[in-house]
């Protein structure tokens, strides 16, 4: 055994979380959360577990970071031949998870994925910083390469191309992704792991609300 966690544990001791305390729509409650993440300082609030699976039905996670909440979903960006990218052209659905461990805090949203417009995608992708911009045309996401000096050489050469520009164009394969929600459970850690699980489901273009046990 190389790790023996079994005394590696937190009691949680946070205030109630009933169905009385929930608003009808779980995008207005998210708000709601995330506004109290970032008003107890929790370190990235915004940093979110995504869940893809292959042509074979494995999965694979990684954290990114969300851009946007809208009415319509969760919005991030990443390069599309990546492979979260390549694994959601084939299979567009995807998990999130947010784990905000300051306030014993988690949120689970499970839903179908698109692409966001390509104007929504250049506009965000020039509001970001030059350097940023650069590493999306240098990085060839997920692919091998031999060491860091194939990246280093790509930025140099960008780096000089683009040397009189703060906007750089925005590459083909490099855009955002929306979730748009079918499932989002809050998750509030309780005392003696009794904790509390509010889920809201879509049915019917109507969302459901039910306490599950936890």
């Amino acid at each position: 055994m190389l790790l023996n966690l079994n005394d590696l544990r937190e009691e949680y001791a946070a205030l109630d979380f009933d169905l009385s305390d929930v608003d009808a729509h779980p995008m207005r409650q998210f708000e709601q959360w995330f506004k109290e993440a970032m008003d107890s300082k929790v370190l990235e609030p915004n940093a979110m577990v995504l869940s893809t699976i292959n042509s074979k039905g494995r999965p694979a996670a990684r954290v990114v970071l969300l851009k946007e909440v809208n009415a319509n979903g969760f919005v991030f960006f990443t390069n599309y031949q990546s492979r979260k990218g390549q694994e959601l052209a084939t299979q567009p659905f995807a998990a999130l998870v947010f784990n905000w461990l300051e306030l014993h805090r988690q949120v689970r949203i499970e839903g179908q994925v698109e692409k966001i417009s390509p104007k929504a995608s250049t506009a965000y992708f020039q509001s970001r910083p030059k350097g940023s911009q650069i590493g999306a045309w240098a990085s060839p996401q997920s692919q091998s390469i031999p060491d860091r000096s194939v990246l280093k050489t790509e930025v140099q050469r960008l780096e000089n191309e683009f040397e009189n520009q703060e906007q750089l164009p925005r590459p083909d394969h490099w855009g955002g992704f929306i979730v748009k929600p079918e499932l989002i459970e809050f998750w509030q850690g309780r005392p003696s792991r009794l904790h509390d699980r509010i889920q809201y489901q879509l049915e019917g273009g109507e969302w459901s609300i039910e306490r599950l046990a936890p």
